[in-house]
C-alpha cells in the first residue's frame, strides 16, 4: 500500500458584515486508500464530504449564526470532481517526489474517555493523534489484547503550523479490568508504531471517613459515660 497522499490547502481571508476578518481554508487530500475535502473557518471545520454516505456535512454548531447551511449547496458534487483531479495529479507527484527526502513529523498520542467511567455504563474511547505531516496515519485498537475494528475515525484536519491531526472513536461498555489500546503508524515511525493503553480502574466509595467518623463518636459517647459513672461514684463517698 502506497502512504502517499496529495493535498492542496487553499487559504483566503474574509470579512464578515461586522467587520471582523476570518481565515478560511480549502484542503483536498487523496491517497490510494484516502479521499477527503473540507472546508474550515479560523482553524475551526465548517463542512466535509462523506464520500461514503455520498453527502456534505456542516459540523458546526447551531449558535454558529454567521454560517448559512444553504452557503454549502452543490459542494460535496464539486468536491467529487476536485478527488479526481487530485488522484490524477498524485501519479504525477509520485513520479516527481520519488527519492527525495520529504520533512516528516511523528504523531503525538493521546487516550482518553469521552464521559466519566462506571462499569457496564456505555462510553466512547478516543485516541488523539496530532501534530503529524503528512498524512495518513495507520490506526488500530485492541481490547485485552485482541484486534477489535468497530471504530471510527475523524476527517484529517489541518493545525495552524501545517501539520495535522485526527480523531479515533471506539465505543466500549467498560468492565473492571479490560485493557485497551490504540495503535499508531505514520512513515516518520516506520518500524515504531506508538502505542497508548487504557485501563478500566473504576475507584470503590471511599468508606475512610464513615469508619473515621463512626470510631470517633463512639469513643466521644464511652468517653461521656465513663466520666459520668466516676462522678457518680465520687458523690457516693461523701
Amino acid at each position: 500500500m502506497k502512504l502517499y497522499m496529495f493535498i492542496f490547502i487553499l487559504p483566503a481571508i474574509f470579512r464578515a458584515k461586522t467587520q471582523v476578518v476570518h481565515n478560511s481554508f480549502v484542503f483536498t487530500g487523496c491517497s490510494d486508500t484516502e479521499k477527503e475535502e473540507l472546508y474550515g473557518t479560523d482553524g475551526e471545520e465548517v463542512f466535509h464530504s462523506d464520500f461514503i454516505g455520498k453527502k456534505g456535512l456542516l459540523t458546526l454548531p447551531d449558535f454558529a449564526d454567521f454560517v448559512n447551511s444553504t452557503s454549502y449547496d452543490g459542494f460535496y458534487e464539486q468536491s467529487v470532481g476536485s478527488l479526481e483531479v487530485c488522484r490524477n495529479y498524485l501519479d504525477i507527484q509520485i513520479k516527481a517526489y520519488s527519492g527525495s527526502d520529504e520533512k516528516t513529523e511523528p504523531p503525538h498520542t493521546s487516550i482518553y474517555s469521552k464521559y466519566d467511567v462506571m462499569v457496564g455504563v456505555e462510553n466512547d474511547l478516543i485516541c488523539h493523534m496530532t501534530g503529524f505531516f503528512p498524512p495518513p496515519v495507520i490506526i488500530s485498537w485492541t481490547k485485552n489484547s485482541v484486534n477489535v475494528t468497530e471504530f471510527m475515525n475523524s476527517q484529517y484536519r489541518p493545525n495552524h503550523d501545517g501539520t495535522f491531526n485526527i480523531f479515533s472513536h471506539l465505543k466500549i461498555t467498560p468492565e473492571e479490568g479490560d485493557i485497551y489500546s490504540c495503535t499508531v503508524g505514520h512513515k516518520a515511525i516506520l518500524g515504531q508504531p506508538q502505542t497508548k493503553t487504557w485501563e478500566v480502574d473504576v475507584a470503590l466509595p471511599g468508606v475512610g471517613p464513615s469508619v473515621f467518623c463512626g470510631v470517633g463518636l463512639t469513643l466521644g459517647l464511652l468517653g461521656v459515660a465513663t466520666g459520668t459513672f466516676f462522678l457518680v461514684k465520687g458523690n457516693n463517698c461523701y
